[in-house]
């Protein structure tokens, strides 16, 4: 049986709370989505600490339980990346893995850029990038308008769905969850990601270092393959996976769960902060 405990932190004067799934000397920490709570990586978190590691999940700043001001200049994905940052120093963690889905993705990479002499290996699934920003814009602009000026409405619809009630799938509850949220800070935080920067420029992303496991996926416009695949000719020591599709990690994960399981044993296996001929020749 896998040990959960939860604890919080202070961080700019805001309340962050995180999950710990097993306990050990492999740490993981794992980030969700956009305005997605940090529950959506429980059965990853939980299969992948079954596996021996220790698995760290963080609501970011305005998800989940931590603290949702509605000041949208306080988030923006370099502060995102200075949380997660944080995280491991309030561990008092000096050597991590660190990944996550979509924003998880891209706050993984501002992490990687922030602080490279703490992570020992990164898992990026479904990274947000040059590609991306139409189907963003598509995607994101309907909801952000619906948030700010339908507030009545989605303030209505928010206050019902945390009536309804929780345990018919995991899926199911963290979609409630998502739609339980207040729309007021929701629409900061996509406001704060709107005007600022995506993810580390280019310049930025092929000076990583970092070993980097890349998870793709085909036929989603918010996160096309084609950034994926670009991310990994950038990066000094990347590896790509592409997944059947955006659910298979949700509804089918045996073979990314082994995949992720296989890569944070290779990254615990080889010193810490590896270059990419070392890592070449390890693979020979």
């Amino acid at each position: 049986m896998v040990s959960v405990s939860s604890g919080d932190f202070v961080h700019d004067g805001h309340r962050l709370v995180y999950y710990e799934y097993g306990s050990g000397s492999r740490p993981f920490l794992l980030l969700p989505g956009l305005l997605l709570p940090q529950t959506m990586h429980r059965p990853l978190a939980q299969a992948l600490a079954e596996r021996g590691n220790r698995v760290i999940t963080l609501d970011l700043l305005g998800h989940g339980e931590s603290d949702h001001p509605r000041d949208m200049w306080r988030y923006s994905m370099p502060l995102f990346g200075e949380q997660a940052v944080a995280l491991l120093e309030h561990l008092e963690i000096d050597d991590a893995i660190i990944g996550g889905t979509s924003l998880g993705a891209n706050v993984t990479l501002e992490a990687a850029a922030l602080a490279p002499e703490r992570i020992r290996g990164l898992v990026i699934e479904m990274p947000v990038l040059d590609n991306a920003l139409l189907g963003c814009a598509l995607a994101f602009t309907p909801m952000l308008v619906m948030l700010t000026f339908g507030a009545p409405l989605t303030r209505l619809v928010s206050r019902v769905a945390a009536r309804v009630p929780r345990g018919l799938t995991h899926l199911t509850d963290v979609g409630l969850d998502w739609i339980s949220q207040d729309p007021g800070p929701s629409a900061a935080v996509l406001q704060g990601l709107f005007f600022g920067r995506t993810a580390p420029p280019r310049s930025e992303r092929s000076r990583i270092e970092t070993r980097a496991l890349v998870i793709g996926h085909g036929r989603d416009p918010v996160h096309p393959f084609s950034d994926s695949d670009m991310l990994v000719r950038e990066l000094r020591n990347g590896r790509l996976i592409e997944a059947n599709s955006i659910l298979e990690l949700r509804l089918a994960p045996a073979r990314l769960t082994g995949e992720i399981a296989r890569f944070l044993d290779e990254c615990w296996q080889q010193p810490a902060h590896a270059g990419a001929d070392e890592a070449t020749e390890a693979s020979a």
